[in-house]
């Protein structure tokens, strides 16, 4: 199984001759991602995680294409049809041959006066966690955690917090879109020092960096 990085919360899981996507949003590369997967899983519907044009142009290109997202985003689609599945939390379906486990209901408050989105994250194969915009900790192990490095609703205390409590055995950041080359390394060098906390290593990926994650 491979991760590769497309840009701030987009991310690519290939095994074989499968291959998903998971939150092609505007502040990624969406189009190029979406080219090469054969599912695309959303988990909420900001725009830094689905740019709907981009998800349209590529279902219209590949009718065998087809979606995973949370309520409103499938709401949203609902043009595309039964290509659009809704998914909640505690769901487990099969996706381009993904044992796909679904957690979480919200995401993380953005605002005291306005109520979250729903929110879905995605523990594709029991191995990769993508949880979105939320700090969900799955009910099973979690091997390897697309862990949220910044965001306007997160700190870094909260990042401490979540990877002690998921402990997972290694963590790539994702959702660092917002951030310049001094805020980057700020934010790695926090991150490396929660996995020293676990003896284990957490780092940044760059866009565009495939790490190989083993057999499963």
């Amino acid at each position: 199984m491979r991760l590769t990085k497309f840009g701030h919360a987009c991310v690519q899981i290939t095994e074989d001759d499968r291959t998903i996507v998971i939150d092609p949003g505007s502040f990624s590369e969406a189009s190029g991602a979406l080219a090469a997967a054969d599912a695309v899983l959303i988990t909420h519907e900001h725009f830094d995680h689905v740019d709907p044009d981009a998800l349209r142009a590529a279902m219209a290109e590949r009718p065998a294409l087809e979606v995973w997202t949370s309520r409103v985003v499938a709401e949203n689609l609902a043009d595309l049809g039964g290509r659009v599945h809704q998914v909640g939390h505690g769901d487990a379906v099969t996706i381009a041959g993904f044992d796909v486990h679904v957690y979480g209901e919200e995401h993380e408050i953005l605002h005291p006066d306005v109520p979250p989105i729903p929110n879905v994250g995605f523990l594709v194969n029991g191995e990769v966690f993508h949880p979105g915009d939320a700090l969900t900790v799955p009910s099973e192990p979690v091997p390897t955690l697309c862990l949220p490095g910044n965001a306007p609703w997160m700190k870094i205390p909260e990042l401490y917090a979540y990877t002690r409590e998921v402990r997972p055995e290694r963590a790539f950041v994702i959702h660092d879109g917002l951030l310049n080359d001094i805020g980057l390394t700020v934010m790695q060098n926090h991150v490396a020092k929660a996995g020293e906390e676990l003896g284990r290593e957490f780092r940044r990926l760059a866009p565009g960096t495939t790490v190989d994650l083993g057999a499963k």
